[in-house]
């Protein structure tokens, strides 16, 4: 059992992110208790994609390079349709995704996040759900792809879109409440 004012959580993103993927899982889990960190490739602040528009900043602590994944809990991954299509690209931030789940990590993944999951090559076998436009992804790479708020596979929680927000958030809680899980890398 993890206590949420023990908890350090790592948000994941660059510029394009969806403005409510990244805020609302960031202030409802500082709202919690929890030391909440944003990496970006540079460690500069990055900039948010509102629904049509862009949207907000928001400020980095790190670069993805920096990341030590030991000091982290849980690793979220905001979604939008450029902020994980960009970082599926990165070596360091997939590289920094498939640490997360060999150490045991709780990952946390929305909207389009689930491409960096895929990318990383840890979905195969795992229940998971996404924006329904990334499915056949999904789908392809070996998941087995459910249309529900949340699917959670061995602490790897996906969502679909920002409706899903709620749950999602409520779900990384639950998780990070229940402390480290063991799995098996996907093949």
């Amino acid at each position: 059992m993890t206590n949420m004012t023990d908890a350090k959580i790592l948000i994941m993103a660059t510029n394009g992110f969806e403005q409510s993927e990244l805020q609302t899982p960031l202030k409802e889990l500082r709202d919690a208790g929890a030391t909440v960190d944003i990496a970006t490739p540079d460690g500069k602040a990055i900039k948010g994609w509102n629904e049509s528009d862009w949207g907000e900043s928001v400020e980095a602590d790190l670069k993805i390079s920096d990341v030590d994944v030991d000091d982290y809990i849980c690793l979220v991954l905001p979604g939008g349709q450029i902020n994980p299509d960009i970082l599926r690209t990165d070596e360091k931030a997939v590289h920094t995704v498939r640490d997360f789940v060999a150490k045991d990590k709780i990952v946390a993944a929305i909207c389009h996040a689930p491409w960096l999951l895929i990318e990383a090559g840890v979905v195969k076998g795992r229940e998971m759900t996404s924006y329904h436009s990334i499915r056949t992804d999904l789908k392809n790479a070996g998941a087995n792809v459910v249309d529900k708020e949340v699917a959670i596979s061995n602490g790897i929680i996906t969502s679909r879109s920002p409706e899903d927000l709620p749950a999602f958030v409520a779900k990384i809680i639950e998780e990070v409440k229940e402390g480290e899980h063991t799995r098996n890398v996907a093949a």
